[in-house]
């Protein structure tokens, strides 16, 4: 980029503050960070599955709610990246949303 703190996206004139680009590459990384781990703690939960060892099984149970944790962590980042980026964007498409999106999210409780 030359010399300024913003540019184009799409071609369209729709112009983006560096620092809102640095927020949504972070973002990003994290999820990918995530991600990642949940790939590993997918593989260690299989491994003990499968050795059917009541101790592995037991241990189980804490990585599935840390792989539970790290899911619901991704869905809030990706909520809070789509609220950071559509935000702006109604703002300078002149609609009169009165800053609220229409959008609700729904947690889901698991009941047992």
């Amino acid at each position: 980029m030359e010399g300024g703190d913003t540019f184009s996206v799409h071609g369209n004139g729709n112009q983006v503050d560096h620092k809102a680009f640095h927020a949504f590459q972070k973002s990003f990384v994290q999820v990918q960070s995530i991600l990642n781990q949940n790939r590993l703690l997918i593989n260690e939960i299989n491994q003990n599955h499968e050795t059917m060892i009541p101790d592995n099984l037991g241990r189980n149970v804490g990585l599935i709610r840390e792989l539970n944790n790290n899911i619901r962590r991704v869905v809030d980042l990706y909520a809070d990246l789509s609220l950071s980026f559509t935000g702006p964007m109604e703002a300078s498409s002149g609609g009169d949303s009165g800053g609220k999106l229409g959008h609700k999210r729904v947690r889901h409780v698991n009941q047992s």
